[in-house]
């Protein structure tokens, strides 16, 4: 296809109707010139694909294979189990004929509320990233084109239309966009899909900074931009900022009008347009693929049983023991365990909203533990009124529980409660749940708890129990993958990738989530999750990395490459991992870096994830782990050179099984190459002047050109005990010297630029 002649070859109105979908799912084709309509679908953790027609939005869609949610698969920090789930499902989207998936989700979890919480991966900026340029590679290897979103700042359901994220520059540098950045510049998706939501006052999908200037000439990004499904405000506007496809499809009246209307009143240069037309047909051309496809049986080009044996895989390598008091787990299979909770029979294996997929099948926990042991059921709560207990479900439940060796409870969050389209109002259970909880574990001591949630969840009852599995939501075979762990035919090696608070009220961004009105402030900052957590020493449910092995690994030998480093340097970071237990297993080792002395200069978290790998282990065998750290590591955004700097200042290399638990550390020097301007003012204070590069000879030359002073002297100055807090001794020595006569006419303005001069002229 050559796209330059055929562009010249269009109509004005070609060009603009091929800047909008043809209906809800495809984008419009040039029939005149062969240009051919691809289609795209949901999803991000499994097809969705709908019918062609009108409405087609509300119409069944087709049989797939429900993968574990990006809530789940991010528990596993495994790349290669994320490339594995996202070809996949890149394989059954050519099945059906679908050349663009819309995933996956990297908003970041500010708040546990978030409805759409159990469609995005983590709370981490880095592990996000790393986990969607996985995903991406995965489903564009296969040749079908994906859609990161949504682009960007948008972390809540409320007012999720028109709310307006308002973030400081560096908070969104450091927090809300690195995990775009991270998956766009690594795996280069197709097309990148904007948000609906507000960013510092303007529409994602009017906003030139982040659409062309952020994404396109910062970060590269050479695809298309195109709207989430109704995402936008001003046609026009937006095509000047770049974003290029409107989906579903053009309103009424046709916005492909306005873009024409715009273009002949000179509103809109032309050459706007073809950009965005030359990169729709980039995308078409690449994506189209040879033929097109029905999806029946004959044609299928995929083994439904094997995409399910992946999903339970990707399944029992995610899910995160949070606790095995006595080695409650793995259950022996000769053992009377009694099942417990309609989630076992009836399982809540996705999220509900755009990315539910109509699942080929779905194995329920009970089902797969029949399999396993001889087990007897009961319902405990009725799932769709489980606000308050059922006291006959729930006495049946306690005679179950006293007959019973060990009790396992499926309970969670029933559909209703978190959802895309609405945010939830609180983190708890249904009451019911709780309080079936409470009364089992009265009966019986021996009480395992299996979670089904989206989003974190308070729990009253961990103390009163004696294992807790976090199965989030599943997928279609987390029932199976659940009964895996329970038995011990898969050692659980899932870690968190968002930390459990106490209560809500913990969260940092509690005051703030919902905003006033049409407003949202970010100001709890970069301090979004451990950030937060670990800097204020706050007690947590379990922390971020968090997760439990039926085997054990100890930590040694931590050894780094250098003890000084220039930031255009890289660091190179060894430790060894030995399995200690008697059972094979595969721990997730994390890697953190924090700036050894954090003072008045920076606000800082004490330590942030800068790295991890997944390895595995047989009894008694040790592995190094290596790990590669760049500038990126010990940065921070500054907004003085709008930029990524490193600060010259030891830093902390921190190797451990979770944020809480640290267990090699080590220090290396960065120098940074990056010269930040110096300020330097009146009222500057010596301390701050002697930290300066070259600060410290400008206080002693001060010393020395003023002697008459004489409480000021370089020995004084150099210690800098006597002066600490006081104002800058310039300032001190020139308003003496001026009262005095000796300098007539100085001004303020003359002391600060003199300051300026002198402290970063290259000889003092």
């Amino acid at each position: 296809m050559d796209i330059k002649k055929l562009i010249g070859e269009m109509t004005l109105e070609e060009k603009a109707m091929l800047c909008s979908g043809l209906n809800f799912w495809e984008t419009k084709p040039v029939e005149r010139l062969d240009i051919p309509k691809i289609m795209m679908t949901d999803g991000p953790h499994g097809l969705r694909k709908v019918a062609s027609g009108p409405s087609t939005g509300h119409r069944p869609s087709k049989e797939a294979t429900c993968f574990p949610p990006a809530v789940l698969s991010a528990c596993s920090f495994d790349r290669e189990l994320l490339y594995e789930l996202g070809a996949a499902i890149g394989q059954e989207a050519l099945s059906e004929n679908v050349r663009i998936v819309l995933g996956p989700g990297v908003n970041i979890k500010r708040s546990p509320l978030c409805g759409r919480n159990f469609e995005y991966f983590s709370e981490d900026p880095y592990l996000a990233g790393e986990m969607a340029a996985s995903f991406i590679d995965g489903v564009q290897g296969k040749g079908v084109g994906t859609s990161i979103k949504h682009f960007a700042a948008n972390n809540q359901e409320t007012r999720r239309w028109s709310s307006d994220s308002v973030i400081d520059e560096r908070t969104l540098r450091e927090i809300y966009l690195p995990a775009f950045k991270k998956a766009i510049t690594k795996a280069k998706p197709a097309t990148v899909m904007c948000s609906y939501n507000r960013l510092n006052g303007e529409y994602a999908s009017e906003n030139r900074r982040l659409l062309t200037e952020i994404l396109r000439d910062e970060w590269g990004f050479e695809g298309i931009v195109i709207s989430d499904w109704g995402a936008v405000n001003d046609r026009v506007l937006g095509l000047k900022a770049g974003m290029d496809l409107e989906m579903p499809g053009a309103a009424v009246p046709s916005n492909d009008e306005l873009i024409v209307r715009a273009v002949r009143a000179g509103e809109l240069d032309e050459a706007v347009l073809n950009l965005a037309a030359e990169r729709i047909l980039t995308v078409i051309s690449k994506y189209k693929g040879d033929k097109s496809r029905t999806g029946d049986e004959e044609t299928r080009t995929f083994d439904v049983d094997a995409h399910d044996a992946i999903a339970r895989k990707i399944a029992s390598e995610s899910m995160v023991l949070l606790k095995n008091e006595d080695n409650i787990l793995p259950l022996s299979k000769t053992a009377k365990v009694a099942i417990i909770g309609e989630m076992a029979e009836k399982p809540r294996y996705q999220g509900s909203g755009s990315s539910a997929v109509n699942a080929f099948r779905v194995t329920s926990a009970l089902e797969a533990a029949r399999g396993c042991a001889a087990v007897t059921y009961s319902k405990g709560y009725d799932v769709k009124n489980c606000d308050e207990p059922s006291q006959q479900l729930m006495a049946e439940a306690v005679s179950a529980a006293k007959s019973a060796d060990v009790c396992v409870v499926f309970v969670g969050l029933p559909h209703h409660y978190e959802s895309e389209g609405y945010d939830r109002l609180h983190m708890r259970m249904p009451e019911g749940m709780n309080k079936l909880i409470l009364a089992v574990a009265s009966a019986n001591p021996n009480v395992v708890v299996v979670l089904s949630n989206g989003a974190p969840v308070e729990m009253p009852w961990a103390g009163e129990v004696k294992g807790i599995l976090e199965g989030y939501i599943g997928g279609q075979a987390g029932g199976g993958a659940a009964c895996d762990i329970l038995f011990g035919d898969v050692n659980p090696c899932g870690k968190l990738a968002e930390t459990l608070p106490i209560k809500l009220s913990d969260n940092p961004s509690y005051l703030y989530y919902f905003g006033e009105r049409d407003t949202t402030q970010y100001r709890e900052g970069i301090f979004v999750g451990y950030r937060y957590y670990d800097k204020k020493e706050m007690e947590v449910l379990f922390p971020f990395g968090h997760g439990m092995s039926y085997t054990s690994f100890e930590y040694s030998n931590l050894r780094l490459s250098s003890a000084k480093i220039d930031d255009t340097q890289t660091l190179t970071v060894t430790a060894n991992i030995k399995n200690t237990g008697n059972a094979a297993g595969k721990e997730i080792v994390q890697l953190y870096v924090g700036q050894k002395n954090i003072d008045d200069r920076l606000i800082r978290a004490e330590k942030e994830l800068r790295g991890f790998a997944k390895i595995s282990l047989a009894p008694g065998e040790s592995k190094a782990v290596e790990f590669t750290l760049d500038k990126s590591a010990f940065s921070y955004y500054n907004t003085q050179i709008a930029d990524f700097h490193v600060l010259s200042e030891d830093y902390i290399i921190m190797v451990g099984r979770s944020s809480r638990d640290i267990a090699l550390c080590g220090e290396v020097y960065v120098k940074s190459t990056v010269k930040a301007p110096q300020r330097a003012n009146p009222n500057t204070t010596v301390r701050d002047i002697r930290r300066m590069e070259r600060g410290g000879e400008f206080l002693s030359y001060i010393a020395k050109k003023f002697p008459q002073h004489a409480n000021i002297n370089e020995e004084a100055l150099a210690d800098g005990s006597n002066y600490e807090h006081i104002r800058c001794v310039p300032e001190f020595v020139f308003r003496q010297t001026r009262l005095m006569g000796s300098m007539p006419g100085v001004t303020d303005a003359d002391i600060q630029a003199w300051m300026d001069e002198i402290l970063n002229e290259e000889n003092v």
